[in-house]
């Protein structure tokens, strides 16, 4: 029987993990049509220096790497928690040298896997006010777009209020907040400066900032959250203005990661990730999508 590519490659990433590393036992998300998809496994890789892709490959978790200890951003569905820890130490990396892990924003599909993984490796989780609610209580905030159709998040122990802006620390390692909020009301960005030898790139991992919601829920005349618009054109005008070599996104194919990392493999130069258009690109695109949102529920 011959199969496909993918499928062979994903099986030998099984395989491979299987090998070195066993995986607990995860029930699937109940009531999630596209988890098993998200979930797909996905070998880990170096994205550019210090900066790795651990999650599966339908949705984003981000390794920094420092002797002193490592930083994990986004933690994918609950069952992605064990995928990713194999893929920390696929890389050559102890899941208990991970001190901290961030979140973007607390719909379950990026923040689901945050509770095991912090179990995992002792980890404070940090976030900001709002996305701190949410995962230290379980429970969606009603005031999210999303709110009618979200799945429940475990609770998280040890969780941080991120102060708007701040810049958190793991030895030599300095990620910078931004509060990029529309998507969700706490959604955050996360910025921080990789190398390789001289060469350093400033690296952007955006939140979603795209206009997606229950069917209820309405962006304009919301007397829940007056400030939806305002909310989205803040997030645009910092994607607009921030230093952007290297743009990575909660949902991987929104960056095009997967078109510039077969376009990397194929050997074509200069590197296909490093794009310093793509922040402004991303906002672009979002600011389109908004516009016939608002069309939409105006009627104009």
């Amino acid at each position: 029987m011959n199969l496909p590519r993918a499928l062979l490659a994903s099986l030998t990433l099984l395989l491979a993990i299987s090998a070195t590393v066993r995986l607990p036992a995860q029930n699937p998300t109940p009531n999630c049509s596209h988890c098993a998809e998200w979930n797909t496994p996905q070998e880990p890789f170096r994205i550019f220096g210090n900066t790795y892709y651990v999650g599966p490959h339908g949705i984003s978790s981000i390794l920094i790497t420092s002797p002193a200890g490592h930083i994990l951003i986004d933690g994918a569905i609950a069952e992605s928690a064990p995928q990713i820890a194999a893929h920390i130490r696929a890389l050559g990396f102890r899941v208990e040298d991970v001190k901290l892990i961030l979140s973007t924003h607390i719909h379950f599909d990026h923040a689901g896997g945050i509770a095991e993984l912090q179990r995992m490796t002792g980890a404070t989780v940090m976030a900001s006010p709002s996305s701190a609610r949410v995962l230290s209580t379980g429970e969606n905030d009603p005031a999210d777009p999303q709110f009618e159709i979200l799945l429940p998040l475990e609770k998280v122990a040890k969780v941080k209020v991120l102060t708007p802006g701040e810049t958190v620390h793991v030895g030599p390692l300095a990620l910078t907040s931004h509060p990029t909020p529309g998507h969700t009301s706490g959604g955050t960005s996360w910025t921080w400066t990789s190398c390789e030898g001289n060469l350093c790139h400033s690296m952007v991992y955006a939140d979603s900032v795209s206009a997606v919601s229950s069917d209820s829920y309405k962006f304009t005349h919301n007397s829940t959250n007056p400030h939806a618009i305002q909310d989205f054109d803040k997030s645009f005008a910092f994607l607009e203005a921030v230093p952007c070599d290297i743009l990575l996104t909660a949902h991987p194919e929104v960056a095009d990661i997967w078109d510039k990392m077969e376009q990397r493999k194929a050997g074509v130069t200069p590197d296909p990730m490093v794009d310093p258009g793509a922040c402004r690109q991303l906002a672009e695109n979002a600011r389109k999508q908004l516009d016939l949102r608002i069309a939409k529920e105006t009627g104009k």
